[in-house]
C-alpha cells in the first residue's frame, strides 16, 4: 500500500518550516522528492514530512542545510537523536506572534518590501514599541541568522532584511523634546562586525527609552567610535556583535575604544557573538546583553542615574 500524501501546507504545519523554506530545500538541495497532484500541486508523504521534521533539527543544531540535506534518513534520525527538541508553537496570544514571525521570514525570503513593513506595522500596532522589538524584531533577527548560517538564505536577504527594518523603525520612531539633561547613547558594529539588524534594534529600544541616539551603522575602526561618543559627550556606547564569532582583531579594537574613552562612559555589548569575546569584553570594562530585554534594563537603569 502507497504511503499517505499529504498537502504544503500540512508540511509545513507538522514540520514547523514554512512553505517557502520546503520548496527551497527541494529545489536547491533535493532534500526531499515530493510528487504532484493532477493540478500539479506538491504532495508530501509521511516520511518525507519525518525528513523534513529531522532536517530542521540538524539546521537548528548548527548543520548547514547544504551538509545534510542528502544524507539518507537513517543516518539524519541519528545526527538529531541528541539534539534539542524544536519548539512547538505556543499558543494563544503568542501563537499569533510567532504567526507574524513566520510570515515576516517568508517576506523576506521573497525580498517583498511592502508585505514585511504591512507585518511589522501589524505586529507594532499588536504589541507596542517595546513589544515589537521585543517579541517580534529580536526573534525574528535570531531566525534570520540561522537561516543564513545554515545556508537557506543569503547574505542579500539578511541585508534586505537589516534595511527595510531600519527605514520601519525610523518612520516610527516616537519623537521626543531633547533637553540639555537628555541622555546620548552612540549605537555602532566595530570593525569587522558586518551585520547591522542587531545596532538597528539598540538604536530603536534608546529612542524608545528617550534617549538621544547617535547611530553610526556598521563595521567602523575604534578610533572613529570613540571620536563620535566624545564629540557627542555620549553618556553610553552601544556595540552589537553578531558575526563573526572568532574574529582575531576584535579584542584589539575593544582595547583601543577602552583606553580612548573616558571612564565614566557606559560600555555595551550585545548580540549573538558576545559570548564568543566574553574575555575581552569583561577585560575592557562592557556589559554584556544577551536579549533586547537586558539592553532596556541597563538603560532604564543608566536614565535613573544620569
Amino acid at each position: 500500500m502507497s504511503e499517505m500524501q499529504h498537502s504544503i501546507k500540512f508540511a509545513a504545519r507538522k514540520t514547523g518550516l514554512s512553505p517557502h523554506v520546503i520548496r527551497v530545500w527541494e529545489k536547491r538541495y533535493d532534500a526531499v522528492s515530493p510528487d504532484r497532484s493532477d493540478t500539479n500541486r506538491r504532495r508530501y508523504t509521511d516520511s518525507e514530512i519525518e525528513r523534513l521534521t529531522l532536517l530542521r533539527a540538524a539546521t537548528l543544531a548548527g548543520h548547514s542545510i547544504g551538509d545534510v540535506a542528502r544524507l539518507p534518513t537513517e543516518k539524519l534520525r541519528e545526527l538529531t537523536a541528541n539534539a534539542p527538541t524544536p519548539t512547538i508553537a505556543p499558543r494563544g496570544e503568542d501563537l499569533a506572534v510567532a504567526a507574524m514571525i513566520a510570515d515576516a521570514v517568508t517576506a523576506v525570503l521573497e525580498h517583498n518590501t511592502v508585505k514585511l513593513e504591512e507585518i511589522l506595522s501589524r505586529a507594532a500596532v499588536h504589541l507596542g514599541n517595546h513589544g515589537l522589538l521585543e517579541r517580534m524584531i529580536g526573534p525574528l533577527a535570531i531566525r534570520i541568522g540561522e537561516l543564513w548560517q545554515n545556508g537557506t538564505i543569503t547574505a542579500a536577504h539578511e541585508h534586505f532584511a537589516s534595511a527595510v527594518i531600519r527605514n520601519f523603525l525610523i518612520r516610527h520612531s516616537k519623537p521626543y523634546a531633547m533637553s540639555g539633561t537628555t541622555p546620548t547613547i552612540v549605537v555602532a558594529t566595530p570593525a569587522g562586525q558586518i551585520h547591522e539588524l542587531g545596532a538597528v534594534m539598540a538604536a530603536a529600544a534608546a529612542n524608545d527609552l528617550g534617549w538621544r541616539v547617535i547611530y553610526l551603522g556598521t563595521s567602523l575602526p575604534a578610533l572613529e567610535i570613540a571620536g563620535a561618543v566624545v564629540r557627542n559627550q555620549a553618556r553610553a556606547l552601544a556595540l552589537s556583535i553578531v558575526f563573526p564569532g572568532d574574529d582575531p582583531n576584535l579584542p584589539g579594537e575593544l582595547e583601543t575604544l577602552r583606553k580612548n574613552l573616558p571612564i565614566d562612559v557606559k560600555l555595551i555589548a550585545g548580540g549573538r557573538s558576545v559570548e564568543g569575546y566574553t574575555a575581552a569584553l569583561t577585560q575592557c570594562g562592557f556589559v554584556q546583553n544577551h536579549t533586547i530585554g537586558d539592553f532596556y534594563a541597563v538603560l532604564e537603569d543608566l536614565r535613573k542615574g544620569a
